[in-house]
């Protein structure tokens, strides 16, 4: 699969199974995925090796520009929104500029929508960077991903494309307990020969042991729902994420299951 790219900087609305009516803003190049991981399950495909892309980021200015347009056009027409949401071709939190557009937008957002919100959705491998730290906290829905309750599940599943272990993400977002989203995808399957299942019970329980060290105030569990850039993965049922579900809050975490 070559993946689904976004060739815009804001995109939508589109209705999300997980924030609502969601606005869309893509911080990365428009002709490649730009990302620290290389998650088997990832909708945009594999990331791409650093040569082979020319990483050309919108500027703060344009991203800016961007978003006032289309939310000035959405307020005309009386358009519904609930979130405005941080995705698009890979990891949002590599713009450079990305500590300033959190604050570009939150000012945009309080002067055309101020009731909705706004999310982040990363996978936390920079959320050391004290700017990007602060940056996330910013934000109503800072939504990070922990896929995996093992070293060796975490570079099977989400496959890092930069020099960073599990113990490094967990520490990434410990500085957010209380306040953090986790989003976990679970996925089992096989891919160059390796197989793979983060809802084996050795998984499941060291996976929970960080979600009861995180406290999140959140828990978004769910299974993809788009095609795959490997072939062998394999969707989890609904049973299965929710007995997760029920694992999760009996330790006093509230959980959402997206099937």
């Amino acid at each position: 699969m070559n993946g689904f790219l976004f060739e815009q900087i804001i995109f939508g609305p589109v209705k999300s199974r997980r924030l609502g009516i969601s606005l869309g803003i893509n911080l990365l190049p428009l002709n490649i995925k730009h990302c620290t991981f290389n998650c088997l399950y990832c909708e945009c495909g594999w990331t791409k090796p650093k040569l082979d892309a020319c990483l050309t980021y919108p500027t703060r200015a344009e991203i800016g520009q961007a978003l006032d347009q289309k939310l000035s056009g959405m307020r005309r027409k009386g358009a519904m929104m609930d979130t405005l949401t941080f995705a698009g071709n890979g990891e949002p939190t590599l713009h450079p500029d990305f500590a300033g557009i959190i604050d570009d937008t939150i000012a945009l957002r309080d002067t055309h929508y101020p009731r909705a919100r706004i999310a982040v959705l990363s996978n936390g491998s920079l959320a050391g960077d004290r700017e990007v730290a602060g940056a996330l906290k910013k934000v109503e829905q800072n939504i990070l991903k922990l896929d995996a309750g093992t070293e060796e599940t975490f570079r099977k599943i989400n496959n890092p494309a930069i020099s960073v272990s599990l113990e490094e993400i967990l520490e990434n977002l410990q500085q957010f307990r209380g306040e953090l989203v986790v989003q976990s995808l679970f996925v089992r399957g096989e891919y160059e020969g390796k197989s793979f299942d983060n809802t084996s019970e050795e998984e499941l329980t060291a996976w929970l042991g960080h979600i009861e060290a995180l406290q999140p105030r959140l828990v978004m569990i769910y299974s993809i729902a788009r095609a795959t850039p490997a072939d062998e993965v394999e969707k989890v049922g609904w049973e299965t994420l929710e007995e997760i579900a029920r694992r999760v809050e009996k330790l006093g975490v509230a959980t959402e299951v997206y099937p």
